[in-house]
């Protein structure tokens, strides 16, 4: 019994893996949002992409226990992380509290890549979303590392992962970077 739950658990780890370029403040910010993820046992590794920084990119991530890859490529990243799964986020957006469940939820059902819903109260325009739809990873992307691979192409950064996928919305607010 003890073994099943221990594979079990291995299973609803992620690894959420963030592409950086002096983004010390809005970084912290970010990982401060993870924080219940890594207390509740779903976060098995944070990687940090850095692009070149010249701020304190580094001491925050070093800081708060990510794995920070300097001037290195996203599939670099890939190859770091230790989950099945990957939760790409850019620096500056917030998961909101209650996150955990649906994503654990959802990988548990091995469904397909998500992004999370927009907080209320930082909800662009109809029209502003319609006209100017903005960052494809504003939301996030949660999505397999199998599937990841697959759509990985040389030179590519986690944005370009994300635009054109179908996505489901997980019932899990972010507040974007954007809107910070």
């Amino acid at each position: 019994m003890e073994i099943r739950l221990i594979i079990l658990y291995w299973h609803l780890m992620i690894s959420v893996l963030i592409e950086t370029q002096n983004s010390d403040e809005l970084l912290a910010r970010t990982l401060g949002g993870l924080v219940g993820g890594a207390v509740e046992g779903l976060l098995s590794d944070v990687i940090i992409i850095d692009h070149g920084s010249v701020d304190q990119t580094h001491r925050v991530a070093d800081q708060a226990g990510c794995i920070f890859l300097q001037d290195q490529t996203l599939i670099d990243g890939f190859r770091r992380a230790r989950s099945e799964w990957f939760l790409f986020l850019e620096p500056g957006a917030r998961l909101l509290d209650g996150w955990i469940e649906p994503v654990a939820v959802h990988i548990e059902r091995m469904q397909g890549p998500a992004c999370f819903t927009r907080s209320h109260t930082h909800r662009r325009p109809f029209l502003s979303r319609v006209f100017s739809p903005g960052s494809p990873l504003a939301d996030g992307l949660l999505i397999s590392k199998r599937q990841s691979m697959a759509l990985f192409n040389p030179g590519k950064k986690a944005v370009d992962l994300a635009r054109g996928l179908a996505m489901k919305r997980l019932r899990a607010e972010i507040i974007p970077a954007a809107l910070k």
